[in-house]
């Protein structure tokens, strides 16, 4: 196998690369968790640490700071990979490479600071620059399911409790359903990107001790250091206290969120599963798409499963970071690390995937309304008992006679249906009993399925008008397009 990588003529596949980078996530979200967006703003932390040391009194000069900011993309990545693998430490490998490029600015490349201050001011820049990618996303999908849940407000559908046929509700209505979670991923979304809080400028046990000593003792310049670079860096809390690192209960607070997106997917994507079991619903099926290689005929819903195998992963990355909040010692031990590198970069890019596909699911959703009512009609009978029963009331009938007539007819039906087979014929049974004879021009009525969704409709439309439009406002602009999965 190793001569056969070898000799391979694309020697890129022959190296592991994530399916959520090749086949899932965005390039926008990609470039967001890559080396060079990080090793990029590891330099532009030390250039806002630079300008912001000059600003309060430090001997930083001018051409210092620009020819850092000159060379901030100037990468020789082989350069930092030999010195990491010689010094065994990535910072300072490439302080060392930004000096190489900085002869000028060397001496102060890094002035004061800890690992932490790039690694973990990174990853909160990374974590709100994500948060704001999947936030349009998650408001189109909540945009078309709002569209698809007011189409369809009023048709009539079997409602289910226990997976077992319940009273009936309406498809727009069990959109609707969808839509609440989404509604309360898309606050949790806002309230977590709102609550971030930049570590800043804390030092080596967060105490900003070294600050203290470059400033000579002048407390009000080390305050206003961490208060200037938290500004540049675009973010407007820093944490007033942390160790090396910052609180990993953040990153908790923040999987936690993802996670909570996944579960929301999960459900929506496992109905729509079951729902074109049913045939009742279906997720798009392009003209060319093969649903089995055995079986011609197969019409899968793959992109549901798909969301589904992504969501599962995403609900279990979160167990990563209650783990790692819970074993750092003191003020940090390093075997947060090599966690943090996967887990976080994974969550973001399997909850952009997720929004990806949704959106294109939402966008090509087909209802078919003569399966629905099928199906309607033969439960809908054993359901209407109940008005069947009050309709005989209201005409002179008595109650306990009528139930027990009622009773013994729908034990008939019943067994014609799960012993024999056959269509459920109860309402015919009804029909044909002088019994009933008082109510027999009232049975249409009486069977009508929108005399069973009680206000769903209404429910829809309120839910629209008051919950959900309301939040859409804020992301107007960035609603229009739509979304293919190509694999």
């Amino acid at each position: 196998m190793a001569i056969m990588a070898m000799n391979d003529k694309n020697p890129e596949k022959s190296r592991y690369q994530s399916p959520l980078e090749q086949r899932y996530a965005s390039e926008e979200m990609c470039y967001n968790f890559s080396e060079r967006k990080r090793i990029i703003t590891w330099r532009n932390l030390w250039i806002w640490l630079a300008k912001s040391q000059q600003m309060l009194g430090l001997n930083i000069q001018e051409d210092q700071i620009a020819e850092m900011q000159a060379n901030v993309e100037r990468i020789d990545w082989d350069f930092a990979l030999a010195e990491e693998k010689r010094v065994r430490h990535d910072v300072m490998a490439h302080v060392r490479t930004f000096g190489k490029e900085c002869k000028k600015a060397e001496a102060i490349i890094h002035l004061g600071a800890t690992s932490c201050y790039v690694t973990d001011n990174t990853d909160l820049i990374c974590i709100r620059d994500g948060l704001q990618i999947l936030l349009p996303k998650l408001a189109r999908c909540i945009d078309r399911l709002s569209k698809f849940a007011d189409d369809y407000k009023a048709l009539p559908t079997l409602g289910y409790t226990h997976l077992q046929p319940a009273q009936l509700t309406t498809v727009g209505k069990r959109a609707a359903l969808w839509i609440g979670d989404l509604v309360m991923d898309l606050h949790n979304f806002e309230r977590i990107k709102t609550d971030l809080r930049f570590r800043g400028v804390k030092g080596t046990t967060g105490t900003q001790a070294s600050f203290v000593q470059l400033f000579d003792g002048f407390d009000e310049n080390v305050q206003n250091l961490d208060r200037l670079v938290c500004d540049l860096a675009g973010f407007k809390k820093c944490f007033v206290i942390c160790g090396q690192t910052y609180t990993r209960k953040q990153d908790l607070e923040v999987l936690s969120v993802l996670a909570g997106l996944g579960s929301s997917v999960h459900k929506i994507c496992t109905d729509i599963r079951l729902l074109a079991s049913f045939k009742e619903i279906e997720e798009p099926f392009e003209e060319d798409q093969i649903g089995s290689s055995a079986m011609p005929y197969k019409r899968n819903p793959m992109r549901s499963e798909r969301c589904c195998s992504l969501a599962r992963h995403l609900m279990n990355l979160v167990n990563d970071a209650l783990q790692t909040h819970a074993v750092q010692w003191m003020e940090r031990t390093l075997d947060d690390s090599a966690n943090r590198r996967i887990c976080i970069p994974d969550a973001f890019l399997i909850a952009d995937a997720l929004l990806i596909t949704l959106q294109n699911i939402c966008e090509g959703l087909v209802v078919y309304p003569n399966v629905i009512q099928r199906r309607i009609r033969e439960e809908l009978p054993f359901m209407a008992t109940e008005s069947i029963l009050m309709a005989m009331v209201k005409a002179g009938g008595d109650r306990q006679e009528c139930h027990e007539k009622l009773r013994e007819l729908s034990q008939l039906a019943g067994n014609v249906v799960k012993q024999e087979g056959k269509d459920n014929d109860l309402l015919q049974r009804i029909r044909n009993d002088a019994y009933f004879a008082k109510i027999h021009q009232q049975l249409d009525d009486l069977m009508n399925p929108k005399a069973f969704t009680g206000r769903a409709e209404q429910q829809v439309k309120e839910f629209l008008d008051l919950e959900v439009r309301p939040v859409l406002n804020a992301y107007t602009k960035e609603l229009a397009g739509i979304v293919r999965v190509e694999l």
